[in-house]
């Protein structure tokens, strides 16, 4: 653990070079640090998320939000912008790889950086990030609960297009953090999520809890399950430790 640390504000070009607002954290010293992209989920670029990124600081990590709803409501509180978000659809995948292709950049240009860079997300996030392993050129991605990378697209959100036909493009390990109780994936999604990964002979763990529902990493929500998520946050530990040492 590493507690000196600085978090800020920061901007780098995203998908088709537009200037992104970003939230990044980072331990204040020269060693060679890996790095983690943190994909916020549905309701936006919030507190939690960013919490999560110091978190990440403190466990030694080099750390970086990018908004993806900067352009959609720029200057809005983060309710609002994910109102708008949805309001439009959702942000087009294109989008999203160009925009944590530039978080992964940033990163990488760290004086610090030991060049690795690993993904994270939550909900949608967590379908970003599955997304992110067939796309980028990353280290290592943890899907946390993602939605819609198995099932039908909903008509209010045409943006989110089914993933698991992309598995044999993964490129990077997987882990894969996933609530019995939920139903966005059901267990039954991530079933056909595991098989495919399996029949394509990708490197993934996945890892379920009982009891817990979508959500249980948020602490402010009665969707937190402590045990789930004191669990998932160890093997987000080792599994970063194993793939963006160096």
């Amino acid at each position: 653990m590493y507690d000196a640390t600085l978090a800020e504000t920061v901007r780098f070009p995203g998908a088709d070079g537009d200037l992104l607002e970003a939230y990044a954290a980072r331990p204040l010293d020269a060693s060679p640090r890996g790095g983690v992209v943190v994909i916020h989920h549905l309701p936006g670029y919030d507190r939690e998320t960013k919490e999560f990124v110091r978190r990440f600081a403190v466990m030694g990590y080099n750390a970086v939000c990018p908004n993806l709803y900067t352009r959609i409501a720029p200057g809005a509180s983060h309710d609002d912008a994910a109102a708008a978000a949805r309001a439009q659809g959702g942000v087009p995948d294109d989008q999203v790889v160009g925009d944590v292709a530039g978080a992964a950049a940033y990163l990488r240009a760290l004086s610090n950086s030991n060049g690795k860079v690993g993904v994270i997300g939550h909900c949608s996030g967590g379908r970003h990030s599955f997304l992110m392993s067939t796309t980028l050129p990353l280290d290592a991605a943890v899907v946390c609960y993602g939605g819609l990378i198995v099932g039908e697209t909903p008509a209010q959100m045409p943006s989110m297009v089914p993933l698991v036909d992309r598995a044999p493009k993964v490129a990077m390990p997987i882990l894969g953090l996933f609530g019995n109780d939920d139903q966005f994936p059901t267990p039954e999604q991530v079933d056909v999520l595991d098989k495919a990964l399996t029949e394509a002979r990708k490197d993934h763990e996945f890892h379920r809890y009982d009891g817990a529902g979508h959500a249980f990493f948020s602490v402010d929500r009665t969707a937190y399950r402590v045990e789930a998520a004191i669990d998932g946050w160890q093997r987000i530990s080792d599994f970063f430790g194993t793939h963006l040492a160096g």
